[in-house]
């Protein structure tokens, strides 16, 4: 069974995050990717759609809106940085409510109410695959436990966000830096990766690093030590890094 995916979100890096979510997992197809309601509305006009993720505060108009003029929708998943419209989406019974950032852990829970009593195959035919059970019910993971998988060496390697110390861009890929691990290099951008991480716990210090607040063990206004590394803090970055650090940068 193919499922069929239509991604609309005025973000790219939100598109970016779960298209490599979608190519994790064996069964689901991309269709389409569009920034705004109008363009979704195109789509489906065209397209046979299966299953939509959905953001909601979009310009033109709002993902809730859109799915209320719809005369047969698509099964949806909302893809939100707000939780103000979780009414809205029991009302519109939708499949689930995903708030950014969404992990991968996350992202096949509410995959697997789509599927119902199929299990979710994760991989590829050079990967080994996971079975994850369909759940009726989310959990809530604990930044202890808060994991995600990424696409390396032919393999999807497991990632728990506790151990990751900091990650560098180089162009097309970036390099997670971990407590436990040799370097993992990833074909992804930062921007997207950022979205990924709970902002709780990490901050992005120049456009090509971000560093895990918890691992910062001296800075100055210029730069972040980090696992024996000194990182610059970007000119763009220096309020955001001072905010975390509770000291002006200026």
């Amino acid at each position: 069974m193919t499922i069929r995916c239509l991604l609309v979100d005025d973000e790219p890096p939100a598109l970016e995050v779960i298209e490599s979510y979608i190519d994790m997992v064996d069964g689901l197809e991309i269709v389409g990717k569009c920034h705004n309601a109008i363009q979704a509305f195109s789509k489906l006009q065209e397209t046979q759609v299966d299953l939509m993720f959905l953001d909601i505060k979009m310009p033109k108009l709002l993902g809730t809106d859109f799915l209320r003029s719809l005369r047969q929708p698509p099964r949806v998943i909302f893809t939100t940085a707000y939780r103000d419209y979780a009414l809205d989406g029991y009302e519109l019974d939708v499949v689930d409510y995903l708030l950014k950032p969404i992990s991968f852990e996350r992202f096949l829970r509410a995959v697997s109410k789509v599927m119902k009593s199929e299990p979710i195959q994760v991989g590829t035919s050079h990967t080994a695959a996971i079975a994850i059970p369909p759940v009726e019910k989310s959990t809530t993971a604990t930044t202890a436990n808060t994991f995600l998988y990424f696409r390396a060496d032919r393999k999807m390697v497991k990632v728990f966000t506790r151990d990751i110390l900091y990650v560098e861009s180089l162009k097309d890929y970036v390099k997670i830096i971990t407590t436990n691990a040799k370097p993992l290099l990833v074909k992804q951008s930062i921007s997207s990766l950022e979205a990924m991480l709970p902002d709780a716990d990490f901050v992005r210090i120049h456009r090509s690093y971000i560093v895990a607040i918890d691992k910062i063990t001296a800075y100055t206004p210029t730069h972040v030590d980090v696992a024996g590394q000194e990182l610059p803090i970007g000119r763009l970055h220096q309020k955001d890094v001072g905010r975390v650090l509770k000291v002006g940068m200026e």
